[in-house]
């Protein structure tokens, strides 16, 4: 029987080259979770950010941690099998915030399990967990022209920054993000799917 928390993870790569860039939306979107419980972030062996809060909504109190993995993307799964382990925290009630090249800007999808599509962390988080059964909360940020440097291209462009509509933009979809993390450890995840998925 795992533990009573919940564990959530926004995936980012550490550093001020990186702050505010696509492949960042992770570490944007707990930014949010951060400030709106009011939670002080403190290192955890050097692998992650970590904050601890209790979160409540509609009557319902849930004690969380909230991890920002200081691994670069690709080791994210390192920080999260750390906290999860170290805090006894089941993949059932683990959910990671990531971007997802997938989705247009703006769309949220929430789902369990399933490929990692191409991303990173999330092979890594899979592979270190030994589980894909977490929920995931993919923020979308569109994809790059397909073509002829087609990896060049993706790698430029998770690591660009946003154009001026879509930062205009971005604090509502960043605080739908955090809505849709709440709603996921609060409601569950039909719930979280039925209000976020389809819109």
């Amino acid at each position: 029987m795992g533990s009573e928390f919940w564990l959530i993870a926004g995936l980012g790569n550490p550093g001020g080259k990186y702050e505010g860039t696509r492949h960042n939306m992770g570490f944007m979107a707990a930014d949010v979770l951060a400030e709106r419980w009011s939670l002080t972030m403190q290192d955890h062996k050097g692998l992650a950010k970590l904050g601890k809060g209790v979160m409540s909504l509609n009557g319902e109190q849930v004690k969380f941690f909230l991890a920002k993995p200081l691994t670069f993307m690709n080791e994210s799964g390192n920080a999260v099998a750390s906290i999860a382990s170290y805090y006894h925290i089941d993949p059932a009630h683990i959910v990671v915030v990531h971007d997802d090249m997938d989705l247009d800007f703006g769309r949220i999808k929430i789902k369990v399990g399933g490929s990692a599509g191409g991303h990173n962390g999330i092979k890594s988080i899979d592979r270190s967990l030994g589980s894909n059964q977490y929920a995931r909360v993919r923020l979308g940020v569109g994809h790059a022209q397909r073509g002829v440097h087609a990896h060049e291209n993706t790698v430029n462009w998770v690591l660009g920054g946003f154009n001026a509509d879509q930062r205009k933009a971005l604090p509502e979809f960043l605080a739908d993000g955090a809505d849709a993390v709440e709603t996921v450890v609060i409601d569950g995840l039909a719930e979280a799917q039925e209000r976020f998925n389809g819109r």
